[in-house]
């Protein structure tokens, strides 16, 4: 019997072939996103100390906007995380998608940060 791959398995494959050439430093943090069924996640990193910068989810309560990981709540966290970067003084970053593929959510959240005025 044939068996279906595990997306997440391969997902994880593929983020670690990204994640060997890709660091995020104190100048040009690394922006992570995580993509689950009912969430966006968000994260600037700074990789050599080991610390979050700063983070946006459709999870936090300050952002109201809700569960539901759709197109629309993708593109307010990656306005929320570049807002919160500009704050912290970040202007330029590493962008980790995290082994998805570059298309919906991710795209979304990507060209919402952007447009914010992250660059990268």
């Amino acid at each position: 019997m044939i068996t279906k791959p595990d997306k997440n398995i391969i997902r994880k494959k593929r983020h670690g072939r990204v994640r060997k050439n890709l660091s995020g430093t104190e100048q040009r943090p690394r922006l992570n996103v995580y993509r689950s069924n009912k969430n966006i996640y968000a994260q600037l990193i700074d990789d050599i100390n080991g610390v979050t910068v700063a983070s946006a989810s459709t999870a936090d309560k300050e952002l109201n906007i809700g569960t539901g990981a759709n197109v629309e709540n993708a593109k307010k966290v990656g306005e929320a995380i570049a807002k919160r970067a500009q704050d912290k003084g970040y202007k330029s970053v590493v962008f980790d998608r995290g082994g998805y593929l570059y298309h919906g959510r991710i795209k979304a959240l990507a060209e919402a940060a952007r447009e914010a005025g992250l660059e990268f």
